[in-house]
């Protein structure tokens, strides 16, 4: 079964560019090599409409597993083989996991 990883994180204040390079250069890669998990990206917040979103950085993994609570225990389980970064506020971080529940719908291609 499909599952999304959705993590929200910020820096620590004065730790910005360390932060986003650890991410982007270490991190992403570090978990998709030591969970096997599918994909992994990083997005920034850049607008919002209704109820604020507590973090501006979102990481999205995509993740196959048959219970989705396999999916936190495995991040947990193999966080020793992973570098960990103090430009990361460990204190505001949050994870949230999200199964699949239908079908992926897509647009059809424009028959122009």
């Amino acid at each position: 079964m499909k599952h999304l990883c959705v993590v929200l994180t910020e820096p620590v204040d004065g730790k910005a560019a360390e932060f986003d390079d650890y991410y982007e250069n270490v991190h992403l890669d570090e978990v998709l090599q030591t969970t096997g998990w599918q994909s992994a990206q990083r997005f920034v917040l850049t607008d919002e409409l209704g109820q604020r979103c507590p973090l501006p950085y979102l990481a999205l993994y995509e993740v196959e597993a048959d219970d989705p609570k396999d999916v936190i225990r495995k991040m947990n389980d193999t966080r020793f083989e992973r570098q960990q970064s103090d430009a990361l506020n460990r204190n505001t971080a949050a994870v949230w996991v999200f199964s699949e529940t239908g079908r992926a719908h897509r647009r059809e291609p424009d028959s122009n």
